[in-house]
């Protein structure tokens, strides 16, 4: 059970471009990739291990032979063996949809599926780039409902002006986008059930417009103006700098210059280190692995410490 990197699943999308090779090197020749999954329980994309004695052996596989060693026995008894977070970089070359995510109770009537809470954390943005996320001022269902019909909408959105290091916590129900000129890291809950709500009019590669889920986002969206999203978290270096602490998952950011020990005994949960910037390598009791910006790893929670070596690294800490 020694530290675990997984191999990228890259997805193409009408928005994408090319940062994912040019900025964080990964093997793509597309000139659309919008997104490189990098640890992913999702059914028709589970992660495969990339290197070491597991190679080849997918999330579930090692899940399932492992189980509470690999999770943590608190998470196998909340989450049973399906793996509970879904961590990606994204790339948007052009402006995504806006959208939003059904919570727990909707996804699990409607889909059988966990909702989807999710954070961003921007790697690089161009100048000017923004988000959108949430209304600029509380509104009625009724007057959203108009604002589709009268092609308002954008003027009802709130947008965020970003650079890199900001951070977003995204609750569900709340209206979103990423803007174009926005490479990010996300780290969500287990699901892939979005309702897009407006496409800028856009069409697909064959000429079709993309499906709107507006019936089905009535009901999920918090229609109410919250200044909830924006995470202010300390910038201290050689220590865990807490950002998130939601039911969902936890993350802490680490800006390192010198060689690190963390003590994991207390934490009934795997850890993942997503490499934002710089390089490090991650050991523990029973090997070791190296991660270079845009690379994520999973240390399984049998580990009771995990070493992390390097001169220059900034790492996002995940766990349950």
């Amino acid at each position: 059970m020694y530290p675990l990197k997984f191999k990228p699943i890259l997805k193409e999308r009408l928005w994408g471009g090319t940062k994912l090779k040019d900025v964080l090197g990964k093997p793509i020749e597309s000139e659309i990739t919008g997104e490189s999954w990098e640890l992913s329980g999702v059914d028709g994309d589970i992660s495969e291990i990339a290197e070491g004695p597991l190679k080849g052996i997918s999330l579930t596989e090692v899940i399932q032979k492992e189980g509470k060693h690999l999770l943590g026995e608190s998470v196998v008894n909340r989450f049973g063996l399906d793996f509970p977070i879904l961590i990606k970089f994204i790339d948007a070359k052009q402006d995504l949809s806006i959208q939003l995510h059904p919570n727990d109770n909707l996804a699990k009537e409607r889909h059988n599926s966990f909702g989807k809470t999710e954070m961003w954390y921007i790697m690089d943005a161009d100048p000017g780039a923004k988000l959108i996320v949430g209304f600029n001022r509380t509104v009625e269902k009724e007057e959203y409902v108009q604002s589709l019909e009268d092609n308002s909408l954008l003027d009802l959105m709130n947008y965020e002006e970003v650079e890199e290091g900001d951070t977003f916590f995204i609750n569900t129900g709340k209206i979103h986008a990423i803007g174009a000129g926005v490479l990010l890291a996300e780290i969500q809950q287990t699901s892939d059930i979005t309702y897009r709500v407006f496409d800028f009019n856009r069409r697909d590669k064959n000429g079709n417009l993309r499906e709107l889920h507006t019936e089905l986002a009535l009901d999920a969206m918090d229609y109410e103006k919250k200044d909830d999203f924006k995470v202010a978290y300390p910038d201290q270096t050689n220590t865990h700098n807490s950002m998130v602490d939601s039911p969902y998952f936890k993350t802490n950011y680490l800006k390192i210059d010198q060689n690190m020990e963390v003590d994991l005994s207390s934490r009934d949960s795997f850890t993942i280190y997503m490499c934002v910037g710089g390089g490090a390598t991650i050991i523990n009791s029973e090997g070791s692995t190296t991660l270079k910006r845009g690379e994520t790893v999973l240390v399984p929670a049998a580990s009771k410490s995990v070493k992390i070596e390097t001169n220059k690294a900034t790492l996002l800490e995940v766990s349950i």
